[in-house]
C-alpha cells in the first residue's frame, strides 16, 4: 500500500511539473526556458524538479510525451463513430484555422523544440515517436471508415502519412511566417485530398 501511495504521489508531482513546464514554455518559449523559470511556475524549488529529471532536456522529452498523451486523450473523448467527422476533427485540432494566442504560442514552442531534433538525438527519437503515434491515430480512423464502408479501400498508412506531412508543413509555416492564409489553403487542399482519396463514388 505504501508503494502505491508513493507511486501516486510521484505521478501527481510529475503532472504538476508538466503543467508548470507548459506555462513556462508558453510564457518564455524554448530559447529562454530554464529550470528556474519552471520552478517559479511550480512554486517549488529547483530541487523538486531535479528529483524527477536530471536535465532540462530530460524534462522536455517527458513534456513532449505528456503533450501527445493529452492530445490523444482529447481525441478519444471527442471522436465517435463517424469516421468522416472524426478525421475532420483531428485535422482541425492539429491545424486550427484561427488559432488563439495560446494555440499560436504552443505551435511556436513545438516548432522550436522540433528544430532541436536536427542535432539532438534524444529529441529526434521523441519526435519520431510523436509522429508515429499521430499517424497511428489518423490511420485508425481511416481503417474504421473502410471497415464501415464509409471510405474506399485505400492504403490507410499512405493516407495518414500524407495528412500528417501536410499538417506538419502548414504548422511550420504558420509558426515561422506571416502568411496568414497558408493554413487555410492547406486545410482546403487536405479536404480536397481526403475527398478524392476516401470518398466512395456511387
Amino acid at each position: 500500500m505504501a508503494t502505491d501511495s508513493t507511486e501516486k504521489n510521484g505521478s501527481a508531482a510529475k503532472n504538476e511539473i508538466m503543467e508548470a513546464t507548459y506555462r513556462a514554455l508558453l510564457e518564455q518559449g524554448y530559447a529562454d526556458l530554464s529550470i528556474s523559470s519552471i520552478a517559479d511556475h511550480l512554486e517549488k524549488s529547483k530541487a523538486a524538479i531535479y528529483y524527477h529529471y536530471d536535465t532540462k532536456d530530460d524534462l522536455l522529452v517527458a513534456f513532449l510525451e505528456f503533450a501527445v498523451d493529452r492530445f490523444e486523450e482529447t481525441i478519444d473523448t471527442e471522436t465517435g463513430n463517424e469516421p468522416t467527422e472524426d478525421l475532420k476533427h483531428v485535422v482541425e485540432k492539429l491545424l486550427p484555422l484561427q488559432p488563439d494566442d495560446e494555440q499560436r504560442q504552443l505551435q511556436a514552442v513545438l516548432v522550436g523544440l522540433r528544430s532541436q531534433a536536427v542535432t539532438n538525438e534524444v529529441f529526434r527519437e521523441q519526435f519520431t515517436q510523436i509522429d508515429e503515434r499521430l499517424v497511428g491515430t489518423i490511420r485508425d480512423i481511416v481503417k474504421r471508415g473502410i471497415d464501415k464502408g464509409t471510405f474506399r479501400d485505400v492504403d490507410s498508412s499512405r493516407v495518414a502519412e500524407h495528412i500528417l506531412a501536410t499538417v506538419n508543413g502548414a504548422m511550420y509555416g504558420q509558426a515561422t511566417t506571416d502568411r496568414e492564409s497558408a493554413a487555410a489553403a492547406a486545410r482546403v487542399s487536405l479536404a480536397s485530398y481526403i475527398d478524392s482519396e476516401l470518398r466512395r463514388r456511387l
